[in-house]
């Protein structure tokens, strides 16, 4: 069996996030990049299914800027077997519908049984991507899974939903996205370090997918403007003087939260 896991570069989640006011842009100077922990949670998956199951191959796939190399080697450090990283100075700032059309065409180029994501990233909170992906690839999506078993070439899960819980499947090949009520990843030892080192490792380009990110006959999204967040005014003070209770319910009905 052939998995794809999607690993993205992220600001890390506990740094300082903010947007270039020029560009429109996450500023990724402005915090350490880590690989995001949803991400992570989804490589477990696959090794975990790799670890039982003999002749299973786990290939990392990623859109990022070529400054990520080392993040996603992170992933080879964990134990996939191979590595492919889409760089091209083309995807600067590049939306949803455009990621989505390259990274699917990447995975495509692999011919895998199973394709792995987390349900959203913690720097877009998109969550859009891997039904986007499965509407591409024309394959059945299984989302926000909370447990799942690959077996019998199918994938069956469990996902919440309001009041209860869902039990889905889905025939392979297909595309899955995970919650974080799945195992925390395993932590790289020296000796994946060091293997991770001679591990395949492709980069590729939008010339090698045959994708023009500037197509006009593909609708895409542009940021129009962008603004940094105005400082929090102080709250309103009321003190008590024998009406304090009057006044707090004159406050909630005026700013509607009665």
């Amino acid at each position: 069996m052939k998995i794809a896991v999607l690993v993205k570069e992220v600001p890390d989640t506990y740094g300082d996030r903010k947007l270039n006011l020029e560009t429109g842009l996450a500023d990724r100077a402005a915090s350490e990049a880590v690989l995001d922990e949803i991400g992570e949670r989804a490589l477990e998956v696959a090794l975990s299914h790799k670890d039982g199951n003999d002749g299973t191959e786990v290939t990392v796939v990623s859109m990022a800027p070529d400054t990520a190399t080392a993040t996603i080697r992170k992933g080879l450090a964990m134990g996939a077997d191979n590595a492919v990283h889409v760089s091209d100075e083309e995807l600067l700032g590049a939306d949803l519908g455009l990621t989505a059309e390259v990274l699917a065409a990447a995975i495509r180029r692999g011919e895998f049984d199973l394709v792995v994501t987390g349900n959203v990233s913690t720097d877009g909170n998109g969550g859009m991507m891997p039904a986007m992906l499965a509407e591409h690839l024309d394959l059945p999506h299984v989302t926000g899974l909370s447990a799942l078993e690959i077996a019998d070439g199918k994938v069956t899960g469990t996902r919440g939903v309001e009041g209860g819980k869902q039990e889905v499947s889905a025939e392979l090949p297909a595309v899955i996205s995970i919650t974080e009520a799945l195992p925390e990843a395993r932590f790289p030892n020296f000796k994946g370090i060091m293997a991770a080192k001679k591990k395949p490792f492709e980069v590729i380009g939008l010339s090698d997918l045959d994708i023009d990110a500037n197509d006009q006959s593909t609708a895409r999204s542009i940021m129009v403007t962008v603004a940094e967040k105005p400082p929090r005014e102080a709250g309103e003070k009321i003190v008590d003087e024998g009406n304090g209770g009057a006044e707090l319910a004159d406050f909630l009905i005026k700013n509607r939260l009665a």
